[in-house]
């Protein structure tokens, strides 16, 4: 049970809950512990119905399968508002971007809910391009909606590999503090490994969380077929993109389970003498984005695989979490 004096939070757009079990904390990922969190969600929502079923596995609060567009929180009195919004079209990855596509603005649907709760400050999290994209355009549009309900917007691109996750993977984090409640100059949590943490601790490789090359089930491997596909591709083309176990995986996107040798997917290289190479599992997969081994996706491989890559990374939302915390309250 939560305290009466616990940080309220509505989530939105909450997925499979990748940002959520780094707020709530209490989970232990690749040795470490991280420690529970004063936090009690009071809303959790997603319009994907799969999603809402593997959050309500692994949460004592149950989310909501529901549309934002038809949601009211006139009644609700939250500390913190948080939603990474749907991000598809925002993708650099994405070549059939649509961004003034109405899925695209589901920023002013936060906003709205930001505008009606009126909380301390909001998160909100976004894939690199969404900043980038036509010179910012999008990323400066919601900004100023924030900013002009009275919030003072940080941002930040942020490299997850930098906080103990294996992963290469940069997003772009947005945290707004209403102007009413606190004057604080808000400072991102500064990273934990890598060359810019504060004791050089060396960026967790790949290895970390692939227990073995070699797969349980053949049906991991990619045909001879394929194979042969992508010895016949272009020089100049970015195939096969075997990755290196001493190293960070490249981005873990929401369409692994399509995942084929002719795309920028990461694989993994079982046998290069005899051309074996491989997906991830999805245990895999949600390793990589640092979720812990006893978090249940009671789904489909495919919609398992969506989820986690469309997932915030627990660990480093944890960190977040704990930096706005200790800062705001």
């Amino acid at each position: 049970m939560t305290s009466d004096n616990s940080i309220k939070v509505i989530s939105l757009f909450c997925g499979c809950g990748g940002a959520d079990l780094g707020l709530v904390g209490d989970f232990k990922y690749l040795g470490k512990r991280y420690a529970k969190n004063n936090i009690e969600i009071i809303h959790a929502s997603d319009i994907d119905t799969y999603a809402v079923s593997t959050y309500n596995k692994n949460f004592r609060h149950k989310a909501i399968d529901e549309d934002v567009l038809e949601l009211s929180f006139k009644d609700y009195k939250a500390d913190i508002v948080v939603g990474g919004f749907p991000c598809q079209n925002f993708s650099t990855v994405n070549p059939n971007k649509r961004p003034d596509d109405k899925q695209s603005q589901l920023f002013w649907e936060m906003s709205d809910v930001v505008q009606e709760v009126r909380p301390k400050v909001f998160i909100a999290e976004n894939v690199k391009g969404f900043y980038r994209l036509k010179k910012g355009r999008y990323f400066h549009m919601a900004k100023k909606r924030f900013e002009d309900l009275g919030y003072k917007v940080y941002h930040m691109l942020v490299n997850v590999s930098g906080f103990g996750i294996p992963q290469l993977r940069e997003r772009l984090f947005m945290v707004g503090i209403d102007r009413k409640s606190k004057k604080i100059d808000f400072k991102f949590p500064a990273p934990t490994h890598g060359e810019n943490s504060k004791n050089k601790k060396k960026i967790v490789p790949l290895s970390a969380v692939i227990e073995s090359l070699v797969p349980e089930d053949p049906k991991y491997y990619f045909s001879k077929r394929a194979v042969e596909g992508v010895k016949r591709a272009k020089p100049n083309m970015k195939r096969a993109l075997a990755q290196n176990l001493a190293e960070p995986c490249l981005t873990i996107t929401s369409h692994l389970a399509k995942v084929s040798l002719n795309s920028r997917d990461p694989v993994l290289l079982v046998n290069k003498k005899k051309e074996l190479y491989r997906r991830f599992t999805p245990r895999e997969a949600a390793r990589i984005q640092s979720f812990p081994d006893n978090f249940i996706f009671p789904v489909s491989e495919t919609q398992a695989y969506r989820q986690i890559g469309n997932a915030v990374p627990p660990v480093y939302f944890w960190h977040l979490t704990r930096a706005v915390i200790s800062q705001l309250f």
